[in-house]
């Protein structure tokens, strides 16, 4: 069994637990999410940059490591709280156990905290701050208050450009690294495409010289309204006329381009059971999540965009359409990776896009 060690939240509520994984401090934002598969594309989404993330379902580890899950070559969040973590997983596919894959990686966990408890604290205060330490009378709440995520969207964007696909492929489209999930290029290949993955900072002139069909704007971690560079940069893209599709903070960034505002939520949209329905058919599909941003949709201006999904449960929106250039966006993860299926169509979508803007263009000639 670990050492004892405790998360203080910045309220000063204290939750004891033992240690796995990597030792030291960690303060961070404390978020939870509620998936009960997944855990492997939870700890390797760079959407977590910067947060301690509490998994609801109390058992956690059970189907081990298994490298080709992962949706990135790094670690998203800072340290992991779960109940319980499973030491001897059982899975053909298993490489090792969250233990010795922390202690590789750098990431603090810890065990046997209350993590319903902390939950529903999350849930009734909000998203709140959080220390993990050994000595929790000498926390300064006031440093732990103060902590906020910071260049967020440029910590974990990619630093030099690549290529997935085969070069022979139908549809060629640039993806804008935001802190991107693997499925997302994993769903273009499936489709035929050659995919260009770029920096976060790429220009609208870079993206234009690269001739793509199509533009994807990826998930990413931290509050949107941050990348005021990013959000400019996307002005000038808008006015490519390319077929652009976006996801999570890709699809707020876009909305902020476009004179929408953003609002964080009180705990956010993290997991893999929420209903979102779509405003052009009426349809109800359930998604995966992970945000703690969201577009306010009345702050769309009507005569540029307007609501394509919103969220069942809270009506807060979750899609947006274009109306003045080829585009549209979702909030939840059509990708999904752990997660439903139900929204993998909105690809499909995308590429017939691509297809009616290469048509236009071809009847202009």
């Amino acid at each position: 069994m670990g050492s004892k060690a405790y998360l203080v939240l910045e309220n000063g509520k204290r939750f004891q637990g033992e240690r796995f994984g990597a030792q030291g401090d960690v303060v961070a934002e404390v978020v939870f999410t509620t998936g009960m598969t997944g855990y492997l594309e939870t700890l390797t989404d760079p959407s977590y940059h910067g947060q301690i993330v509490a998994q609801t379902f109390p058992l956690i580890g059970n189907y081990g490591v298994i490298p080709a899950d992962f949706e990135s070559s790094g670690i998203g969040p800072k340290a992991y709280l779960v109940k319980q973590w499973c030491q001897e997983p059982s899975n053909f596919r298993s490489e090792g156990d969250l233990d010795t894959f922390f202690k590789a990686q750098g990431v603090v966990g810890l065990s046997g905290i209350d993590t319903r408890a902390l939950t529903k604290t999350i849930r009734e205060k909000g998203v709140m701050n959080g220390i993990i330490t050994d000595d929790p009378e000498k926390v300064d709440l006031e440093a732990v208050r103060a902590y906020r995520i910071t260049g967020a969207v440029e910590a974990v964007s990619t630093r030099e450009r690549y290529t997935v696909g085969p070069e022979t492929a139908g549809r060629h489209i640039v993806l804008l690294d935001f802190g991107l999930k693997r499925n997302i290029w994993r769903e273009l290949v499936e489709r035929g495409a050659r995919v260009t993955v770029c920096p976060c900072h790429t220009t609208a002139r870079e993206i234009a010289a690269l001739r793509p069909d199509g533009i994807m704007l990826s998930n990413g971690p931290g509050d949107p309204a941050d990348n005021t560079g990013i959000i400019g940069n996307l002005k000038e893209i808008c006015g490519l006329g390319i077929p652009i599709f976006g996801i999570c903070l890709g699809h707020q960034l876009l909305a902020l381009a476009n004179g929408a505002r953003t609002e964080k939520l009180k705990y956010g949209h993290r997991g893999a059971n929420q209903p979102v329905k779509n405003l052009e058919t009426g349809r109800v599909y359930i998604t995966s999540q992970n945000h703690g941003y969201a577009v306010v949709g009345e702050s769309i201006d009507p005569k540029r965009a307007r609501e394509l999904f919103v969220n069942v449960n809270d009506g807060t929106c979750e899609g947006v359409r274009y109306l003045d250039f080829p585009a549209f966006t979702t909030q939840f993860h059509p990708e999904a990776c752990g997660g439903p299926l139900d929204t993998r169509a909105l690809f499909d979508e995308f590429f017939a896009m691509m297809a009616q803007k290469g048509a236009e263009d071809h009847a202009a000639e």
